[in-house]
């Protein structure tokens, strides 16, 4: 089995990946949905970004695949489509307050991934301190 994390490097990227960590079971693996940081050199910085995710992963003995998602890729839809391809057990999520009139203009990721998941969905919140 595995488990799906949506990760972006912010708090709600952080709590969602520590959460996943924290729900996943001796002998799975974790499937690392990663919005890289961006750059001039895009690509090349994608792939450091998730290789340096990918190694902090494997150092605390961590099975785990990073699929970066680029700029034509929908959040929602990438994870969803990992999830199922996996089958996985768990998708994870950060989720982040925002205003009404943004969550008209931007839809949400969260609640697409809600409504198309083919697992449970844990959806977590940043600790706000």
């Amino acid at each position: 089995m595995t488990v799906v994390v949506g990760y972006v490097r912010t708090a709600e990227g952080e709590a969602a990946l520590a959460a996943a960590l924290e729900q996943l079971h001796e002998g799975e693996r974790l499937i690392v949905v990663n919005k890289p940081e961006q750059s001039e050199l895009e690509q090349f910085s994608a792939e450091q970004d998730s290789d340096a995710l990918h190694n902090n992963l494997a150092e605390q003995g961590v099975d785990a695949e990073v699929v970066n998602l680029y700029a034509s890729d929908e959040p929602a839809d990438l994870i969803v489509e990992q999830a199922t391809a996996h089958g996985a057990r768990l998708i994870v999520i950060g989720l982040r307050k925002r205003s009404p009139v943004g969550k008209i203009l931007l839809g949400s990721t969260a609640q697409a991934v809600l409504f198309s998941a083919p697992c449970p969905v844990l959806s977590v919140r940043a600790d706000t301190e």
